[in-house]
Parts: structure tokens; sequence; C-alpha cells
């Protein structure tokens, strides 16, 4: 009975993160036939219509969202009862997946994998970069056992809330320092911003403390934000330790504002320590340790 009720559990999760049958049914590697039958089969154990179909794709009804949040947590436990049984039985040297945004990703958090690594050669790594929000349902799903999110201020930390109200554990970290930064002789003041795409901590940052600045650039990677703004563009709001080598060849210099440096709060993100599987509670050990430890 278990398993027959977790599978379409699994496919209500991936309609609703999707947004259709047919993208569905294409991660589940089932036909779309497939995979309606199973939400079919669910609806009616449940008593309940959980989907609305329509030309624009398929919703969640009232029904289908209350279940939701469950059926997440439900595949999530599974998952942990799985590898942890794995672990003691010897079956599995055991893994850990961690995924966080591209400044961690990049810059934060190579040097502790590679350190974990070494420490624990038998242990597989999963490091995922995404959005905040893809980051948290892969934390609700089950997917990830740990992520790190950036509370930002002033309206723009609809994630950070929705981590709370989900009850997963955050535990502060690290304050990421926020810059401004130019080539070398550039005129600060009247240069436009090269920045991220909406949705972006760094441009949400941008957005509430550069107002009404001219947006350049709206680019998808550090390499070329660094980039347009080594060939003098304009200026850019970044981590300070993303350019820590720019400033240190004289390739950027640090823009002086009385709005800047900005802390950006860095959080470990977790369903709770008791339920970390064993490789993922070592490695958040190594990452609280590594924040105890003077810059």
């Amino acid at each position: 009975m278990l398993l027959t009720v977790l599978e379409p559990l699994r496919h209500l999760v991936l309609v609703a993160q999707h947004g259709t049958l047919t993208a569905a049914a294409r991660h589940a590697h089932v036909t779309q036939p497939a995979l309606t039958a199973s939400i079919q089969r669910l609806e009616a154990q449940m008593g309940a219509k959980l989907l609305l179909r329509g030309r624009g794709g398929a919703t969640l009804t009232a029904a289908g969202q209350a279940l939701l949040p469950r059926a997440r947590a439900a595949l999530a436990a599974i998952e942990e009862g799985r590898r942890a049984v794995a672990e003691v039985l010897g079956l599995a040297a055991g893994s850990v997946r961690i995924g966080a945004g591209a400044t961690v990703c990049t810059y934060y958090l190579p040097r502790t994998l590679a350190k974990f690594r070494a420490r624990h050669p038998g242990v597989s790594i999963l490091l995922r970069e995404a959005s905040q929000d893809d980051l948290l349902d892969g934390l609700e799903a089950g997917d990830l056992d740990l992520v790190i999110l950036a509370r930002v201020a002033r309206g723009g930390g609809s994630d950070f809330v929705r981590a709370a109200r989900s009850g997963l554990a955050r535990e502060k970290w690290l304050d990421d320092e926020i810059v401004l930064v130019a080539a070398p002789g550039i005129e600060a003041k009247t240069a436009p911003l090269v920045t991220f795409a909406k949705g972006a901590t760094t441009r949400t940052l941008a957005d509430q403390h550069f107002p009404g600045v001219p947006i350049a650039m709206e680019l998808g990677s550090f390499a070329a934000v660094k980039g347009n703004t080594r060939a003098g563009v304009g200026v850019a709001l970044v981590s300070r330790t993303a350019v820590e080598r720019d400033l240190a060849t004289g390739q950027l210099v640090i823009v002086p504002s009385e709005r800047t440096p900005i802390a950006r709060p860095l959080y470990l993100v977790h369903r709770g320590r008791d339920r970390l599987p064993p490789a993922a509670a070592e490695l958040h050990r190594m990452l609280r340790d590594r924040a105890a430890r003077p810059r």
C-alpha cells in the first residue's frame, strides 16, 4: 500500500513543480497517460479532485495545495529512511546533497567541499546551484539535505519567509560583504549598473540600495558581470569575496559609497539537525566550524 501511494504523490509534486502534465511525465520517466492515471488513482484515494487541467497547464485545487506539503514531507521521509538504512547496513558509503546560489557555490564552498572529500573519499557529493525558490523546492521534496540561503532585507526575503513557514531550521552562517566596484578611472557617479537578472539576491540589493541608477546590462554569471565591469561598461554591486583577486591585481577598485558595504547574511537551512543523514551532518559541522574561525 505504501509504495502504491508514494508514486502518485511523487507525480503530484512534479506537476506542481513543472506546471504541466507533459513536463511532469517527462521528469518522472513515464508516459503522460500513465501519469494522468496515477493522479486519478490518488484523487480516488483522497476522495477529492487535486488538479485542474486547462490550456495553460495544470494547477492544484485547494485540496491539492493542502496535500502538497504533506506529499513532499512523506517523500523526503522515505528517502531519509532509505539512506539511513543503507548506511547502517554498509550498503552505501553515504552521500551529501547541498544547494546554494552562484556566489556561495563559486566562492564559499569549494575549499570546504575539497576538505570534506579528502577526509571522506567514499562519500559522494552533489552540489546544486539554483535560485533560492528552487533550492527550497529541493529541500522540501527531500532532493537536498542542506541549502544555503541569503536573507535580503526590506521586502526581498520571500524565500526566507517561506522557509520559516515550512518549519525548516535556519542557522546564521556568515555575512557576505557586498561592495560597489568599477574599473580604475571610471566616473562612478554617472556610470550605469552592470548587474544580474531580476530574482538574484544581489540584483534585489541593487534595486533596493541604488534605485533609479540606469541598468546597462542584466547578466547571468559572475564572469560576465566582472568581465564587462573590468572593460569599463559600468559599476557593479557584487560580493567582495567574488572580486578579491580583481581588487588585488588592480583590475577593479572599490567605489566609495555611503550605501556600501552591505552585509548580506547567509543561513544554513535544513529540515532539522536530527534529520540530517550522517554525511550531511558531518558537512554541516564543518561549515559551522568554518563560520567560527576568523576570516
